[in-house]
């Protein structure tokens, strides 16, 4: 069973305080870098400031804690948003944020398990996130642990056939320990989804692949706490969130800006730009 999607709209939603520092974060990273996939890693601020804040069972000095909660951003390159989340919960210092790409840092333009601590998986090779997020809610269901799993995909990600795979697998063994959740922005590197790929209908694609499904604004806290505070949804079902974002949510200039996808260079000027529109 579906619920219908709220009336805002995800332009609709003004960021608040929390949301514009954390992409002010963002944007130093990236400053830090020179480079990066700025609109991916914004789109994605509220669904992560929702999960770390709100959701996820943690233990930010033991980050291998056996009782946590698993977190994996299958677009792996959306990262800036996860490496904020990770250093302002204290999984790493905040100047690590400033070496970002940089040789004596840890923090690369995908994220690394084993190299930053809080990272589930290596992932930004796009589909795979899915399959290690099943293999871990199933070895926890085998095991009879009690913690959930959550995993980020794009919306360009899930034109994979390696994320349907894993979703009729997670089906089959009644998985109603993972959640999914589709970061759709409807747009990818080149172009809208529409244009690429089209993914509609896609709430009944995932119903159809053995999932319980739910569609919030993914830019609204208040939506996501209450949509992710009530998974599974089923009991003996896995779970998925259709969250419409905005790709580059919060600075006029690169929303839906596909220029914005990915920066090579960034120039001090644009990050003093970016700053300034979040001011």
């Amino acid at each position: 069973m579906t619920t219908a999607i709220s009336p805002t709209t995800p332009d609709a939603v003004a960021l608040d305080a929390r949301s514009k520092e954390l992409r002010k974060m963002i944007v130093r990273t990236i400053g830090a870098g020179k480079r990066g996939h700025v609109g991916a890693a914004l789109s994605i601020v509220e669904i992560l400031r929702v999960l770390y804040d709100d959701i996820l069972k943690y233990d930010a000095a033991n980050p291998r804690w056996p009782k946590r909660d698993r977190c994996i951003l299958s677009k792996g390159h959306g990262c800036i948003a996860l490496y904020v989340l990770l250093a302002e919960k204290g999984f790493f210092p905040k100047d690590e944020l400033g070496k970002f790409c940089a040789s004596d840092g840890i923090l690369g333009g995908h994220p690394e398990h084993g190299k930053v601590p809080g990272v589930e998986a290596s992932t930004g090779s796009l589909g795979h996130g899915l399959s290690f997020g099943v293999g871990f809610a199933l070895a926890a269901k085998l095991d009879g642990y009690k913690h959930r799993v959550f995993v980020i995909v794009g919306d360009g990600e899930c034109s994979e056939g390696s994320i349907w795979e894993a979703a009729l697998c997670a089906a089959k063994h009644q998985l109603s320990n993972l959640t999914v959740l589709v970061d759709y922005n409807k747009q990818q590197t080149y172009g809208t989804i529409a244009e690429v790929q089209g993914l509609e209908p896609l709430v009944e694609k995932w119903e159809s692949f053995g999932f319980a499904v739910r569609e919030v604004n993914g830019h609204d806290i208040e939506e996501l706490r209450s949509v992710l505070s009530n998974v599974p949804f089923e009991s003996d079902k896995p779970s998925a969130i259709i969250c419409h974002t905005v790709k580059g949510k919060g600075v006029s200039f690169t929303e839906r800006n596909l220029r914005w996808h990915h920066k090579a260079k960034v120039t001090e000027d644009e990050v003093a730009s970016l700053l300034d529109a979040l001011s």
